[in-house]
């Protein structure tokens, strides 16, 4: 079967489709263009708190429309897409193609220049195993930071972390082994624990850890501080640039020490109310995602700490739900597409009142239309500018386009995730988020045979 090369009418006549999570991949549906002057169907949410409502708009997003989408770019750059679009098909234009610091760089300058469009800067780096590979990956970070400082202000939204890439998965496991017996008996002491907000709801899964661990020795002690020093590290960067950093979400084995070590960084660096550093990430697929960001919130306005999220789905479905069910426990992610919506609509609804209230900041980072529909027409409702840095979209760059220009198109801030690194580290990175987009479209242009 020979790989075809989108042909450029194909391209042109671009159509949105949106495959559910749970769905076949042949389970693909129509989707109605994004009209914020039509109310959105009524979502049942998870709580009071969370609910959302809608009227009437005068401002319309319309994915149909591909000329006034796509009008910025020229038929040279979209044909120059179509192309690369094939070439990604082929695997030794992959082992070559991967970007580094300043490819991804002058990407960012480019979307931004002629779309409108601002890019994350992820290194796609993760899954590291000693201290010596964490401190390279570290100034692999670090090398992002200094590369997005000479770029127009305005060009580079965030730098996108992930906590494996500096901390090895095996210590983050003891950690969050450590935390979960800590939560179930409050007299068990941790003394090298350090002030952060709540990791816990009494819903979140707690089979990982069914004896009481040993504590960490002096050595994994050591490596601990050392974590936390490399995330200072890159926070204090990132400050100086007056770049945020988003923290990536990772396995529920592992997330409660990924939480602990970002909630400590935020109350360390989350100083502007205007303008939080730290973000960190909420799993809107998990059972507990609605509570643990509620007790988040109410713990970091307490203390008086701003604080950012990025809200996704969720990206590790069938590892989640084949470990849980190796132990004899229920998956800890929702039993079905049209809760995991809801979820993540509810949680998104409830950080969108609370920055019009003046508390916050979110990136909602989703391919799924109705999703952005909805909340598009909630921002505006809250009457939240559309300029706001506070509120900001996000997408894979190459993926979910016409929502990407849609939402560009009716003013809001949007962001293209541009991932970069060593293939062998990026292409497990981007399989996993592709796997679960919504937008399937692009996929089919990518898998297309004859």
């Amino acid at each position: 079967m020979a790989n075809r090369l989108v042909s450029p009418s194909k391209f042109l006549n671009l159509r949105c489709f949106v495959r559910t999570l749970h769905s076949s991949p042949s389970s693909i549906t129509d989707v109605s263009p994004l009209n914020l002057a039509e109310k959105p169907e009524e979502t049942t949410l998870l709580s009071p708190t969370f609910a959302t409502g809608a009227t009437s708009s005068t401002s319309t997003i319309d994915l149909h429309d591909v000329k006034g989408l796509f009008s910025s770019m020229s038929t040279a750059k979209l044909l120059r897409s179509s192309v690369n679009l094939h070439l990604a098909t082929l695997e030794p234009m992959v082992d070559v193609g991967m970007w580094d610091v300043e490819e991804a760089c002058w990407t960012a300058r480019t979307i931004w220049n002629s779309a409108g469009l601002r890019g994350m800067l992820v290194y796609a780096l993760e899954h590291t195993t000693d201290n010596a590979t964490s401190d390279r990956n570290l100034e692999g970070f670090i090398r992002t930071v200094e590369g997005a400082k000479r770029l127009p202000p305005s060009s580079v939204s965030f730098v996108i972390a992930k906590m494996t890439a500096i901390c090895s998965i095996d210590l983050l496991k003891r950690v969050s082994d450590l935390l979960r017996w800590q939560h179930r008996d409050p007299s068990f002491h941790l003394p090298w624990r350090q002030n952060c907000f709540p990791i816990f709801a009494d819903s979140s899964p707690f089979y990982h850890t069914l004896e009481r661990p040993d504590p960490l020795t002096p050595q994994e002690e050591k490596d601990l501080q050392l974590a936390l020093q490399r995330l200072f590290k890159l926070c204090q960067k990132c400050v100086e640039a007056n770049l945020p950093l988003s923290v990536d979400a990772e396995y529920t084995s592992v997330q409660p020490a990924i939480d602990y070590l970002t909630y400590s960084a935020a109350i360390q660096y989350n100083k502007d109310k205007n303008n939080p550093i730290v973000y960190g990430t909420i799993q809107a697929y998990l059972k507990d995602a609605k509570e643990r960001l509620l007790l988040a919130v109410q713990a970091a306005d307490k203390m008086g700490v701003p604080i950012g999220f990025k809200l996704v789905r969720g990206a590790y479905i069938p590892s989640e739900t084949q470990l849980a069910s190796s132990l004899g426990y229920d998956s800890p992610v929702h039993n079905s597409i049209e809760e995991t919506h809801a979820c993540f609509n509810g949680c998104a609804s409830f950080l969108l009142e609370r920055i019009a209230g003046g508390s916050g900041a979110v990136v909602l980072a989703t391919h799924n239309l109705e999703s952005g529909k909805l909340l598009a027409t909630k921002a505006r409702d809250l009457g939240i500018s559309k300029e706001d840095h506070k509120v900001q979209f996000a997408q894979l760059y190459g993926m979910s386009e016409s929502l990407s220009f849609g939402l560009r198109n009716a003013g809001f801030q949007v962001s293209k995730y541009m991932a970069f690194g060593p293939v062998e580290k990026v292409m497990p990175y981007l399989l996993r988020r592709a796997e679960r987009t919504e937008d399937s479209y692009l996929l089919q242009l990518l898998t297309d045979t004859s």
